[in-house]
């Protein structure tokens, strides 16, 4: 037998950058991280359409203003959350403008938006031309603190989330604080729960630190804020750079109370958002470890009392395990069929902890969601 084998290393390297008033004429940060030697590039920009059009005239008056890069005069302007990721006619937009427009490997997509545009655009982006560079812009507090700074993209197919997908670092990433302003209540309080999620597995001086600047957060104060969404990348960020940054495996270490997360998006059409179904999602699993015995009754307790006092909601009626039969549960076969091989969950064993376990015991479960809606 005879046969020929091959490794080599990929290095991927990107900076996320903090700034205020990103399109401001008199701020060059943009500009100069495209500035480059050679021809003038082109830069395709795809804008939530959430933003707003006074995000699409800076975007205009600041390219007229600086010129590292030529701006693309199509601006394309998609709707935001989960609908752009459901219809494939929104992906089929970006395509006819890389084409129309001779967008090239040299040349930029650029995204301005919540966490679904993000991935839609960079889906769109890793396989036009197997891979044109990618700059995220994220508006939202989910989008800056967690999905904007990863290196996942991806679109849902056959009613399930993110069903196509690609692992594919941007070259870099915006973070503009003056987006969080425009936000709705629903969708600042909404990203909080990430930096919660990657607190209880990641930092539990983090998670203090929440606990004792909840009332700040929920008042919107700007300072607490920034420093929420930079320790939560910074969290984030630390993952990626370990040892499966594009889960060949069966694990998803920051996935805690995603496994019901997605499934209660489908199943209540994506009213719930995203990160008030992962609120939910920790609060059943947050029970579910201390009925386990791996989590103490006192840190459970902690968690659901911050849940509480950061205003989400924990309990749903397509969230409850009654029976076998129950709606959600639906969510362990299909999350264990996205992540390929043995299920794979993430418990907590202490605030900071996490645990994997490979099974879900649906006797157990029930009981959690027996108690936890009796808790509310």
């Amino acid at each position: 037998m005879k046969y020929l084998q091959q490794s080599f290393t990929v290095k991927f390297e990107y900076k996320v950058y903090f700034t205020s008033g990103l399109f401001n004429t008199s701020n060059t940060l943009f500009n100069d991280f495209l500035k480059g030697p050679g021809i003038i590039r082109k830069i395709l920009f795809v804008v939530d359409e959430g933003v707003g059009i006074e995000t699409v005239q800076q975007l205009k008056e600041y390219f007229s203003f600086h010129h590292a890069v030529q701006l693309v005069p199509e601006i394309v302007i998609v709707p935001g959350g989960e609908i752009v990721k459901n219809d494939t006619r929104y992906f089929d937009q970006i395509l006819e403008a890389v084409n129309k427009h001779k967008i090239d490997r040299h040349s930029y997509i650029a995204a301005i938006g919540g966490g679904s545009v993000l991935d839609l655009v960079g889906y769109a982006a890793a396989v036009s031309h197997r891979g044109i560079r990618h700059i995220r812009i994220p508006t939202t507090v989910l989008s800056q603190n967690d999905s904007g700074i990863g290196v996942k993209n991806g679109v849902n197919y056959f009613g399930k989330k993110n069903f196509l997908g690609t692992f594919a670092p941007p070259i870099a990433v915006f973070n503009d604080e003056l987006f969080i302003n425009t936000l709705s209540e629903r969708d600042y309080r909404s990203g909080i729960s990430e930096a919660v999620k990657v607190a209880l597995i990641k930092d539990p001086d983090f998670f203090e630190w929440i606990e004792n600047n909840a009332d700040a957060l929920v008042e919107r104060d700007r300072e607490a804020m920034n420093y929420l969404i930079c320790r939560c990348a910074e969290l984030h960020m630390q993952h990626i750079a370990g040892l499966d940054p594009f889960e060949t495996g069966s694990s998803r270490p920051l996935d805690f109370g995603h496994w019901s997360a997605h499934k209660l998006e489908q199943l209540s059409n994506f009213e719930v958002l995203h990160g008030e179904a992962v609120a939910m999602g920790m609060a059943l699993d947050t029970v579910y470890s201390n009925l386990c015995g791996y989590l103490s009754e006192a840190e459970s307790q902690r968690i659901i009392d911050l849940l509480n006092k950061l205003g989400f909601d924990l309990i749903h009626q397509m969230m409850d395990v009654s029976d076998d039969r129950s709606p959600i549960l639906l969510g362990l076969e299909e999350f264990r069929e996205h992540l390929g091989g043995e299920l794979t969950i993430m418990l907590l064993e202490k605030i900071g902890q996490g645990i994997e376990v490979h099974e879900i015991d649906p006797e157990i479960l029930k009981k959690a969601s027996h108690l936890l809606r009796n808790k509310l």
